[in-house]
């Protein structure tokens, strides 16, 4: 059996001139980043076509060791949409350096159901994160002079300061460090660190805003800290917008990739969904949306994570609406929540599959709770039984829920026609617009109790004395008005990763409140996640190599 990179590598690539032609972008409009890659200017979004497009979520029950393959899900889909004559763009994330390295060893999907070049894209691609740390970490430079200008100081507290530095690496010995060590000329020594530049506010701007005047008004809307005399400090009290704007003049142009099967693809933008909203930018799906009829996109991890923040800071923002939500499961998973042990999960469990069958119910749940109806795509692996795959299907018919088992891993588009033509059949009966969670206007403790209630199924939400400080200084700031994007774990719908299925009577604890006034959302932290990941015991980086031709083995 071919591994991904080798698959990937059979494929003759199309000239990305050739892909752009198919949605009708103009050769001379690209920025061509060798031949399969190019930027796409702005100018390609048009409002009224995108009011006539139809917008397609891909989310997932939650995860676990045993993968789902959200991602293999969403290209796949979008090549059968076009095989069965729909003309559809996917509209991905970009994947980071940290779990490529450390987990995950690649995210452009898998076997016939990829994104190419799949090493560039897994790799450098077209720079866009490294312009996203250098804005970040220029905002960073000019904190620190600022405290050191005897001149130009605005007289800020260091102890207020929560902007950090930010690398796209899993270093777990950078998140707390000291900093302006050495002497008067190296600066004031102060406590910081350093996160992860998939979960910097930067990248959640970069991945929210609708054009660069928007970009630089929400870079100087960061909140920075506080003067001695209580005074708050923005980014743009620095002078430093225009300045991290212009580092991010390219990295605000969508990239223009292929599918393996020719299909176009979008990919923009890359935070994290367990520490920010987990979904690639309004700017790429606007112009995947003005560029053909359907738009597939994912939302990070499970539904209670990216799809939540999807569409209630998301779409609200944006003034999006899906047609369709596809809810990826796959037998391995399920029956991992049901109790099953790793090592066992290629031995068929019905008893364990129907344990565990309750997160994919709850998740069902959730998507109806947003005015939503979902469809169930079963991510059929070959270690899953005929009888595993009836038992999913018939709980699905049951739940009134369209289902399809699609081998898009194995056989791309060909494995998820009879899927495509059950989100097409959900699009056109979709008849109104999706309802956010909560009101804006709502209070900060209530919109965090609506999401840990309602989506996380947690009886009560408890809050450290350091977690009610911050909603003390977030209302003396004006900003309770402001969504909300929890950071929580992804392993489980509690804050507790160990509570796998459907946790009930647990309490979700909030230890800090973030704030990140130019995103537009707070960010409530619980359990122990944490914005600077590890590497793993074991990291996917021992794996990956290149030799003297050039080839890099290891990516998956």
């Amino acid at each position: 059996m071919k591994t991904d990179i080798e698959i990937a590598r059979s494929i003759p690539l199309k000239p990305v001139v050739q892909i752009a032609e198919q949605i009708g972008i103009q050769p001379d409009d690209l920025e061509l980043y060798g031949k399969y890659k190019a930027k796409v200017p702005l100018h390609y979004i048009d409002p009224e076509k995108i009011s006539r497009s139809k917008l397609i979520l891909v989310s997932a029950i939650s995860p676990t060791p045993a993968g789902e393959g959200k991602t293999t899900v969403s290209i796949g889909l979008t090549q059968a949409l076009n095989r069965i004559g729909k003309r559809s763009i996917v509209a991905l994330r970009e994947p980071s350096l940290g779990p490529v390295f450390g987990i995950k060893g690649g995210a452009t999907g898998g076997g016939y159901s990829q994104v190419l070049p799949m090493e560039d894209i897994n790799l450098h691609f077209t720079g866009d994160f490294a312009a996203v740390e250098k804005a970040h970490n220029l905002l960073a430079a000019l904190i620190d002079n600022n405290i050191q200008s005897k001149t130009r100081s605005l007289g800020l507290d260091p102890r207020t300061i929560a902007w950090k530095r930010v690398m796209d690496m899993n270093d777990r010995a950078l998140r707390n460090i000291v900093a302006g060590l050495g002497g008067t000329a190296s600066g004031v020594p102060r406590e910081t660190g350093f996160d992860i530049t998939a979960a910097s506010e930067i990248m959640a701007i970069l991945c929210l805003a609708e054009n660069l005047s928007d970009l630089k008004r929400r870079l100087g809307n960061i909140f920075i800290g506080f003067t001695y005399d209580k005074k708050p400090i923005y980014a743009r009290d620095l002078k430093a917008e225009g300045a991290m704007a212009a580092l991010l003049k390219d990295a605000i142009k969508p990239n223009l990739v292929q599918t393996i099967e020719g299909t176009p693809a979008l990919i923009h933008g890359g935070p994290f969904a367990n520490i920010a909203q987990g979904t690639n930018t309004v700017i790429a799906t606007k112009m995947a949306m003005s560029l053909t009829d359907y738009t597939v996109t994912e939302a990070g991890f499970g539904f209670d994570l990216g799809a939540e923040k999807f569409l209630d800071i998301k779409c609200r923002a944006a003034g999006l609406s899906p047609n369709a939500v596809v809810l990826v499961a796959t037998i391995r998973a399920l029956k991992y929540h049901g109790g099953q042990a790793l090592a066992d999960l290629k031995r068929p469990d019905l008893k364990a599959l129907e344990t565990g069958i309750v997160n994919l119910q709850k998740h069902l749940e959730n998507i109806r709770l947003f005015h939503l109806s979902p469809v169930v795509a079963i991510n059929r692996f070959a270690t899953d039984s005929d009888e595993e795959l009836a038992f999913v299907r018939h709980y699905c018919e049951q739940q009134g829920v369209p289902v399809s088992v699609a081998d898009v891993w194995g056989s791309g588009g060909a494995g998820a026609e009879e899927l495509a033509a059950l989100v097409v059949k959900a699009t056109e009966t979709c008849c109104q617009s999706f309802q956010p969670l909560y009101p804006l206007e709502a209070t900060v403790e209530t919109k965090i109790a609506t999401i840990a209630q309602k989506i996380y199924g947690a009886e009560a939400v408890d809050y450290t004395p350091k977690a009610k400080a911050a909603l003390r200084k977030i209302a003396d700031l004006s900003l309770s008005k402001l969504a909300v994007c929890v950071a929580k774990t992804q392993k489980s719908l509690s804050d507790n990763p160990a509570l796998l299925g459907r946790p009930k009577d647990f309490v979700i604890t909030v230890r800090d409140i973030e704030i990140a006034a130019g995103a537009g959302f707070l960010i409530p932290i619980t359990g122990e996640i944490m914005r600077m990941p590890g590497l793993p015991e074991t990291p996917a980086a021992e794996n990956i190599d290149i030799d003297d031709q050039g080839q890099i083995s290891g990516l998956f």
